[in-house]
C-alpha cells in the first residue's frame, strides 16, 4: 500500500477525525466538515462531493423533524403529557421511576431525546419535591429512558436514520418506519426492567435542595420548552400534525417521502402560529444537521479510496473469513457502544455504518443485522456523562458523578449487547 495512496490519506483523515470527534477540541460539527474538504483537497472526493452531504434529503428529514419536536415542547405539549402520565402512576419511588421511563421513551421515539429529557426534568424534580422523593434516583432513568425509546422508530434517534441513508446510498432494502420497534422495544423493556430491579439500587440518593434543583432543570429546558404560554388550540394543533406525520411515515406511501411529510409537517406548525419562524430555526439542531453532511462525504471517501474495504479485510481476518452472525453482531456493537461513550452517536453511526456494510457484503450476507447493531449499540451511551446530551442534562440536576454513569450504565450496556447479539441475527437472518 502506497504512503500516499488515497486509501492512505482516507485513514488518516480518518484517524484524526476519531481524535477530535472523542476530545472535542473543536466542535463536532467542524471535525466533520473540515474532514470532508481535507478528502476533497487531497483529491480522494470530487469538490462537488464534499458538499454533496447538504443535499442530501436526509438533512431535510432531520430539519423538519426538529422543528416539529421543537413545537412539541414550546407549545407545552410535551409537558403537559408528562405530567399527566407521570401522575398517572402516583408518587411512589418505584412507580414514579417507571411512569418517568414510560413517558421519555414514548415521547423521544418520536422527537428529539434531548428535547424530551430538558422538557420532563422540571417535572420529575417538581414531583420529588412534592413527594419528598430524591431526585438523583429519577433523572437518570429519565435520561436512559429517552436514549432507549429513540431506538423504537426510524425517526427517534439520528443513528436510525443514518443507518438507512446507508442502505439506501448502496441499493439495498432500508428499513421501515416501525421495523426500528422488532428490536427497540425489547431493549427499552430490558433496559427499563433492569432500572427498575438492579440500577435502582446503584443510584445515589442525594436530595438537593428543591428550588436550587428545579433552577437548574428550568435553565436547561428554558430552550425547549414555555410551559407558562401554553396554548390549548396550538398545543391540539401541534399533536394531531404530530400524529398525521408519523400516520403518513409508517404507512410508508412512496408519493410521500419521508422527508416532504416531515417539512410539510413544520410548515403547518410555522403557518398556524404553533411555533414561529425564528424558534424553529432555532430548534433545528445545526450541529447534527453539518455533522452528517460532513461525514456522508467521507463515507464516499471510504468507499472509493478501498479505505472501508482494508478496515473490513483486517476486521475479518480478526475475526475469521466466515465468523457467526453472533460473533459479527456482538464485535461491532461493542465497536459502536464503545466509540458512542465518548463521541455523538450519529458520529458513531456515520462512521461504523458504511465499514459494517463492507464488511457484510466482504463475507457475502445480509447487511440488515450489521447495520442494525451499529445502530443500537450507538444509542447505548449510558456509561458516560458525555456520551449522549440527555446524560449531560442531568449530571448536575441529579448531582451525579462521572463513576455514577459508569457503575449504573456499564452493565445496561452489556446487558443491550447480549440481546441485541441474540435477537438481530434472528429478527433479520444472515
Amino acid at each position: 500500500m502506497e504512503f500516499f495512496s488515497p486509501a492512505t490519506i482516507t485513514l488518516l483523515v480518518l484517524a484524526v477525525m476519531a481524535i477530535f470527534f472523542v476530545t472535542e477540541v473543536i466542535p463536532l460539527a467542524v471535525t466533520a466538515m473540515s474532514g470532508a474538504m481535507a478528502l476533497g483537497l487531497c483529491g480522494v472526493i470530487t469538490p462537488q462531493q464534499v458538499f454533496s452531504g447538504l443535499s442530501n434529503s436526509t438533512v431535510v428529514l432531520f430539519a423538519g423533524m426538529f422543528v416539529i419536536g421543537t413545537a412539541m415542547f414550546h407549545t407545552g405539549l410535551a409537558q403537559k403529557i408528562g405530567a399527566s402520565v407521570v401522575r398517572v402512576f402516583g408518587t411512589g419511588d418505584k412507580g414514579l421511576m417507571f411512569g418517568v421511563m414510560l413517558v421519555a421513551a414514548v415521547l423521544s421515539s418520536f422527537s428529539s431525546n434531548t428535547g424530551t429529557t430538558a422538557a420532563l426534568m422540571p417535572v420529575v424534580i417538581a414531583i420529588c419535591s412534592a413527594a419528598n422523593l430524591s431526585s438523583s434516583r429519577h433523572l437518570m432513568p429519565l435520561a436512559f429512558a429517552a436514549g432507549l425509546g429513540g431506538t423504537m422508530t426510524l425517526v427517534g434517534t439520528p443513528p436510525n436514520i443514518l443507518a438507512n441513508a446507508v442502505l439506501t446510498a448502496n441499493s439495498i432494502a432500508p428499513f421501515h418506519f416501525f421495523e426500528f420497534a422488532l428490536i427497540g422495544i425489547p431493549v427499552t423493556v430490558v433496559g427499563m426492567a433492569y432500572m427498575m430491579l438492579v440500577g435502582n439500587r446503584l443510584l445515589p440518593n442525594d436530595n438537593l435542595h428543591a428550588d436550587d434543583a428545579l433552577r437548574h432543570a428550568e435553565d436547561h429546558a428554558a430552550e425547549h420548552a414555555e410551559a407558562k404560554n401554553e396554548n390549548s388550540v396550538k398545543m391540539l394543533i401541534t399533536g394531531l400534525t404530530l400524529l398525521a406525520v408519523i400516520a403518513v411515515m409508517a404507512l410508508d406511501i412512496k408519493r410521500f417521502p419521508l422527508e416532504m411529510v416531515a417539512v410539510a409537517g413544520s410548515i403547518v406548525l410555522v403557518l398556524t402560529g404553533c411555533i414561529s419562524e425564528e424558534k424553529a430555526y432555532r430548534g433545528i439542531d445545526w450541529v447534527t444537521i453539518f455533522l452528517f453532511a460532513g461525514m456522508m462525504p467521507v463515507a464516499i471517501a471510504l468507499d472509493k479510496s478501498g479505505a472501508g474495504k482494508i478496515i473490513a479485510d483486517n476486521v475479518i481476518e480478526f475475526i475469521g473469513n466466515k465468523p457467526s452472525p453472533y460473533l459479527l453482531c456482538t464485535v461491532l456493537f461493542i465497536l459502536s457502544a464503545g466509540f458512542t461513550q465518548f463521541m455523538s452517536n450519529t458520529a458513531s453511526a456515520a462512521l461504523l455504518c458504511p465499514l459494517g456494510l463492507s464488511i457484510a457484503v466482504g463475507i457475502d450476507v445480509s447487511p440488515h443485522a450489521v447495520i442494525m447493531s451499529i445502530a443500537i449499540a450507538a444509542s447505548c451511551a449510558f456509561a458516560t456523562p458525555v456520551g449522549t446530551p440527555p446524560n449531560t442534562l442531568v449530571l448536575g440536576a441529579g448531582n451525579y458523578r462521572f463513576m455514577d454513569y459508569m457503575k449504573v450504565g456499564a452493565p445496561l450496556v452489556i446487558l443491550e449487547m447480549i440481546v441485541c447479539s441474540v435477537l438481530i441475527p434472528i429478527i433479520w437472518p444472515f
